[in-house]
């Protein structure tokens, strides 16, 4: 019997030996794991034990949520979810666009891609019919390039995720595209489809999502709508996207600059959002059933490229953290990373380490403001030739190659996106304990530290812990947290439209420790399949203890260890988690993990 709420299936396509079958989801599994973040952490915990990332034993589960493709606004979300070959330990990404959507109608709520093929492959899944078909005709085309290809070969109706070079050379940052310049990014989910030589996965669909209380879900729906477009930012975020994020950052002294050595760029006004809209921006871009259309699709004359872009985290690392003064460039060097097929956060932290490293003797490569140096680099990481080989394993492993450490800005083999944070003890804290590594989706708690004080640290852990069970939250409903957080949207209006999707009856509280279960999972996975994993781990860059801010809003703040030692013992405290941020055998126990007891203790 179908589940309301839910599409039912999971196809798990095997594409060594080009076989698939179809499994159906239960209501424990339903009622455990939520959706869409949720099922893929689970999926992988169960499966992906012991191997090594680049290896036939890791698989890559695709997964959305129960809101995704119904009226609720902003159902588009898609996570993937691997053993990330960057870190080591769990990864997850997330896109919008419309995939997620497209998933369900097809009748799926998970894909599970395992196995490795033995030539180039595309997956293309109509419906209930399943083929693994050649794919070597695509094998070394742009993820752009490719995905225009095989809408004309499939038609247009068809949603398509793709890598790009960078993903076929096993860059350890590799992402997936989708729609033209969406990105699931950071942890290297392209490099492992790279090593299962999938090029591409292709869906579509049109079976009906079951709805319990369509009524209720419609009244919900349009008071979600209403809020939004009355709401006094919503035209500006319309007009500019997060590229508006970029002066305010640098005004707040958090703008990655320089490879993090500053958080003021002197030319962020070359970067804003007013420059960019007046030269570069022709059309505003949308994601499944969002009137935000944060999207901004630019066309740079000077290069002719068409790109998606440039939003806040892009502009911040491949431009100010590289000093480039010129939106135009930042722009092209969006393009070639997504045509490409890597990480742009990722790509402009190595790309600055190398600069900062080549100004101070230690490596020889391209200099602060050189945009050509940078479009090179990023060529040379995708193809993993000459220097690009070494820094396509990413900045934690270049500087045990070269040196530089203390000025490698990573957590976990994570490179940091784009808020410089010794100004800014709960997003730095956010940065530690974020359980893919340096990301602030889980956490942006910046506005905190602003409005309660720099260096006050009585409550950071507390937030940050409310921050981490309430946004990832939205990965597990299939839903984008942008309108909640932007426009103060009330959480309990989501979870009136799950219940109306489900014909559950779910309070906030309980889907808040449905959200806390997968992230102590999550925690769980990185101690069983890292060697030594702990404290250590969620300690940050020597940059950010060391070295104080050298001017703007933040001149002379850093972070002492003995700061980061008492947010990290509040954290785990909160947490229940003991000194070395290990969930404790009751912790386990009370959100029903027994099952990871035995892989911990």
């Amino acid at each position: 019997m179908a589940l309301n709420g839910y599409a039912g299936g999971i196809l798990r396509v095997c594409v060594e030996k080009k076989k698939h079958r179809i499994e159906s989801i239960t209501r424990e599994f339903v009622d455990l794991w939520v959706g869409g973040r949720g099922f893929g952490a689970k999926i992988l915990y169960d499966e992906v034990k012991e191997v090594e990332p680049l290896s036939g034993g890791n698989k890559v589960i695709v997964a959305t949520g129960p809101l995704a493709g119904t009226l609720c606004p902003q159902g588009a979300k898609t996570s993937f979810h691997t053993k990330s070959p960057l870190t080591g330990g769990y990864a997850d990404s997330n896109m919008g666009g419309l995939f997620a959507p497209e998933m369900r109608y097809a009748g799926y709520d998970a894909l599970i891609i395992e196995g490795v093929s033995r030539a180039p492959c595309i997956i293309v899944i109509d419906n209930e019919k399943v083929e693994i078909r050649d794919g070597k005709k695509y094998w070394g085309k742009g993820a752009i390039e490719t995905e225009l290809a095989l809408k004309k070969e499939l038609g247009e109706e068809f949603q398509i995720a793709t890598i790009g070079p960078g993903g076929e050379n096993l860059v350890k940052y590799a992402c997936v595209n989708h729609d033209y310049g969406r990105e699931a990014g950071r942890a290297g989910i392209g490099a492992v489809l790279g090593h299962k030589k999938v090029k591409a996965v292709c869906i579509r669909g049109d079976k009906d999502i079951p709805i319990a209380d369509s009524k209720t879900l419609e009244e919900v729906s349009k008071r979600l709508f209403e809020t939004m477009r009355k709401h006094p930012a919503f035209t500006d975020w319309q007009k500019y996207g997060t590229s508006q994020v970029v002066p305010w950052a640098s005004e707040i002294g958090a703008l990655p600059t320089r490879n993090f050595q500053s958080g003021t760029y002197e030319n962020a006004e070359k970067l804003d959002h007013k420059h960019m809209r007046k030269e570069l921006v022709k059309l505003d871009k949308a994601c499944f059933a969002c009137p935000m259309c944060c999207g901004k699709y630019s066309y740079s004359r000077k290069y002719n490229v068409y790109c998606e872009g440039s939003e806040y985290e892009t502009t911040a690392l491949l431009g100010a953290n590289c000093a480039i003064e010129s939106i135009e460039d930042v722009i092209y060097a969006n393009y070639l990373c997504d045509e490409l097929g890597i990480d742009t956060i990722s790509a402009g932290n190595v790309i600055a380490f190398v600069m900062e490293a080549t100004e101070k003797g230690l490596m020889k490569g391209c200099r602060f403001g050189d945009a050509q140096g940078l479009f090179e680099l990023i060529k040379k990481i995708a193809k993993r030739e000459g220097i690009g080989d070494l820094l396509a394993e990413g900045v934690k492993t270049v500087s045990e190659k070269v040196g530089g450490k203390e000025f490698a800005v990573q957590v976990k083999g994570m490179e940091q996106s784009g808020y410089e944070s010794r100004g800014a003890p709960s997003m730095l804290l956010s940065y530690l304990t974020c359980d893919v590594g340096a990301h602030h989706n889980r956490s942006w708690s910046i506005t905190r530290d602003i409005s309660e004080g720099r260096n006050v640290l009585e409550g950071k852990a507390e937030w940050v812990i409310g921050l981490q069970h309430k946004r990832p939250m939205f990965d597990m409903l299939g839903l984008c947290r942008l309108a909640w957080v932007e426009f103060g949207i009330d959480l309990n209006d989501y979870v009136k439209a799950f219940n109306a999707v489900t014909g559950q009856n779910w309070t906030l509280d309980e889907l808040l420790l449905a959200s806390e279960r997968v992230w102590n999972l999550t925690r769980c996975y990185w101690f069983r399949e890292v060697k030594g994993f702990g404290r250590e781990w969620d300690m940050p860059y020597e940059r950010a203890m060391k070295e104080p801010v050298p001017d703007g809003a933040t001149k002379g703040m850093l972070m002492s260890k003995e700061k980061v030692d008492r947010l990290l013992d509040d954290y785990y405290r909160l947490r229940g988690w003991d000194k070395n941020g290990k969930p404790t055998k009751a912790k386990l126990k009370s959100l029903k993990l027994s099952f990871t007891i035995s892989d911990l203790y």
